[in-house]
């Protein structure tokens, strides 16, 4: 028999399995009917539940989002970190940190998501609030980078901080165009402009970045 530790633990992890799948339905639905067209009906239908269940694990709409968003975005920063704190030379490192933050593809996931939830953004503070955290926590993986070539010797950088803020900067606006397929954006055309503004940034020659 079951002691009830046990059986709190058990219902605990299916209390948690059960949040997960609501939170990978809800970015499936989001994905397809957008952020302000997304409604709860539309995830219980997706996941074959009632409402009421969701509401049992998520009071409102706006906290199911939120925590989709915060999940979403902290399954990328830890990509990030990763990179930053694994192996290799610093210009190894921010060139993985490039690659990593620009769209794979036109219909990327994730991209499409980020520029749904800020046009959401502008008038949903949880929405904001979300974007916000990831924008500071991608600006700060970016100084790291940066600091850690000057440290190496490998870059040399007075304003670390500038240097991340302006790569962000440059780096969203491009990736929006290559979304939008903007003119003739293409992902490589995307990355080399990404490649010669970093390079710029840390006083190196864009040729230190590999060709591919």
């Amino acid at each position: 028999m079951q002691s009830g530790e046990g059986a709190r633990g058990s219902r605990a992890d299916q209390a948690d399995q059960r949040r997960a799948e609501l939170l990978d339905a809800a970015r499936r639905v989001v994905l397809e009917r957008g952020l302000a067209g997304t409604r709860v009906a539309d995830i219980a239908r997706a996941t074959n539940v009632s409402g009421g269940l969701i509401h049992y694990h998520f009071a409102t709409k706006d906290d199911l989002i939120t925590e989709m968003l915060r999940s979403t975005t902290e399954s990328e920063i830890q990509r990030l970190r990763e990179i930053v704190d694994g192996p290799g030379t610093a210009v190894q490192r921010l060139d993985s940190v490039l690659r990593l933050c620009i769209p794979a593809s036109r219909d990327d996931q994730g991209w499409i998501l980020w520029l749904d939830a800020w046009a959401v953004g502008v008038r949903e503070e949880h929405v904001r609030t979300i974007l916000l955290e990831f924008e500071g926590a991608w600006i700060e993986i970016l100084r790291e980078v940066i600091t850690q070539g000057v440290t190496l010797g490998e870059f040399a950088c007075d304003d670390p901080q500038g240097a991340a803020e302006r790569l962000d900067g440059m780096l969203d606006g491009l990736a929006i165009r290559y979304t939008l397929d903007a003119g003739n954006m293409s992902r490589s055309r995307l990355l080399h402009h990404a490649r010669v503004a970093a390079a710029r940034e840390v006083g190196l020659d864009p040729s230190v970045f590999p060709v591919s």
